[in-house]
């Protein structure tokens, strides 16, 4: 899939997601002036080469895009790599050429948005790896960086994982507190019935075969299993028997995905894509004349 067309795919609340994003950015990191940038020959241009340290997926060429063209707004970036592309170490991954001045002010903001979505994309691309072979699908969770959500889901299906619910307004999780607070499975699941509407997607967060057993009973059709041991995953599949769509969370890391994976479960579920993220190496680096 073209990765242009993921983009396209969320729409406007991406698009507006973007712009609120970079210009935050550059708000936070200019504020009202770069003094060191004062130190520079006025109109003086420069060529600069953005250089990948270690192997990862390049993601969130959108933002560091508009990063430089919002700053400086005659700049020429040539890309050698396309969004989602797999770069390996000390890869040249685009010419950036402007006025130093502005490059160099745009310089950090830009790359910060590179390293933090390459690495969500690269993390995720790790775990669609390991899984390969079986039905379950790589899901991101909303535990994202305040103010990242939307680019950071945006990384996940970069990387070729899926999007649970992208906030409290895209589907209902009835979880452990729901329950508690509704009296129960069957009371969360009729007042549910009450307030749905066909877009919003439903499911229910379970804490033991016995809740399963209970949430099946009453109709639900999709259902996250919350720190279920393998032997409890796989045996939840065959109690399961295909009525609903099962969905594994909590303990998930490269070492244990696999083996989830192989009870026979249909989605999982990984927090740390969007919060545990390790930045991928970037550098920019002028070229002398």
């Amino acid at each position: 899939m073209m990765f242009s067309t993921i983009f396209e795919e969320f729409g406007l609340p991406l698009k507006l997601a973007l712009h609120r994003n970079v210009q935050a950015a550059i708000e936070e990191d200019l504020g009202h002036c770069d003094y060191t940038g004062l130190l520079l020959t006025p109109g003086q241009v420069c060529r600069a080469r953005l250089l990948c340290r270690e192997q990862a997926i390049v993601c969130g060429q959108p933002w560091f895009n508009l990063v430089f063209q919002w700053l400086c707004p005659d700049v020429q970036i040539n890309w050698f790599y396309h969004e989602g592309e797999v770069v390996y170490e000390n890869s040249v991954l685009c010419e950036v050429i402007g006025t130093a001045q502005q490059v160099l002010t745009a310089e950090r903001s830009a790359m910060n948005f590179l390293q933090c979505l390459s690495a969500v994309a690269t993390q995720t691309h790790r775990c669609v790896q390991v899984v390969q072979g079986t039905s379950a699908k790589i899901l991101d969770t909303r535990k994202t960086i305040p103010g990242l959500r939307l680019a950071q889901k945006y990384a996940v299906r970069v990387g070729g994982g899926y999007n649970q619910r992208l906030a409290l307004y895209d589907g209902i999780l009835i979880k452990e507190n729901h329950i508690i607070a509704a009296g129960g499975i069957q009371q969360a699941f009729e007042r549910a019935q009450r307030v749905i509407i066909p877009s919003v997607s439903l499911q229910i967060e379970v804490e033991s075969l016995a809740e399963l057993e209970q949430a099946l009973a009453v109709g639900f059709k999709s259902i996250l299993l919350d720190n279920f041991t393998h032997d409890a995953l796989a045996q939840a599949v065959k109690l399961n028997r295909g009525r609903a769509i099962l969905e594994a969370s909590g303990g998930v890391n490269l070492n244990t995905l696999r083996k989830i994976a192989e009870t026979g479960v249909d989605r999982i579920s990984i927090g740390s894509l969007t919060k545990n993220i390790s930045a991928i190496d970037f550098s920019l680096r002028l070229l002398e004349d």
